[in-house]
């Protein structure tokens, strides 16, 4: 069963105290109003029920693992709790978790990736259409050849990335 609650000022919760006295004290009245506030509302749709249902979960830890817990949460740049949370997410779904920085790097590498498909796509494209004869056509080949080799260095870079980062949370590391 769920648990609500709020602060309101003394005066106020005098107040309330004294309008919920006759009907059985203040939990009665709380139940009351927030029944009638909730059959007037729509029911969710299960897609929306299901999208974010979290639980709160409360765990000690001995010094020494809350010392690691913090130290590894500070290196990925987020809260222990968020940390705790990344590590039972990547090994209940298997999807990786990124430090902020690393993901804005990412996106990065995939903005640059993509400049450079459109920019091969427009040197196949001239290469289709241009009457090309001899030596100028080797050249032109092999700058193509140099720009794939470099977007599969920047392929295997993000190969490493995500690997490298699906075994940071894996059990043991």
């Amino acid at each position: 069963m769920s648990v609500l609650s709020v602060r309101v000022p003394d005066d106020l919760a005098v107040r309330f105290d004294a309008a919920a006295e006759p009907v059985g004290g203040r939990s009665a009245l709380l139940f009351r109003l927030v029944d009638s506030a909730a059959v007037a509302a729509p029911n969710p749709s299960p897609t929306a029920r299901t999208r974010r249902i979290a639980r709160r979960l409360m765990v000690r830890l001995a010094a020494p693992e809350a010392a690691h817990v913090t130290r590894e949460s500070a290196v990925f740049g987020m809260p222990p709790a968020t940390w705790v949370a990344a590590l039972v997410r990547r090994h209940t779904t298997g999807k990786p978790r990124f430090a902020r920085p690393d993901e804005l790097a990412l996106i990065a590498i995939q903005g640059e990736l993509r400049r450079i498909g459109v920019n091969v796509n427009q040197i196949a494209r001239a290469l289709n259409t241009a009457v090309l004869e001899g030596r100028v056509l080797d050249l032109e080949l092999a700058y193509l050849d140099d720009l794939r080799g470099e977007m599969r260095g920047h392929m295997e870079g993000l190969r490493e990335a995500f690997a490298g980062n699906l075994a940071y949370w894996d059990v043991g590391s």
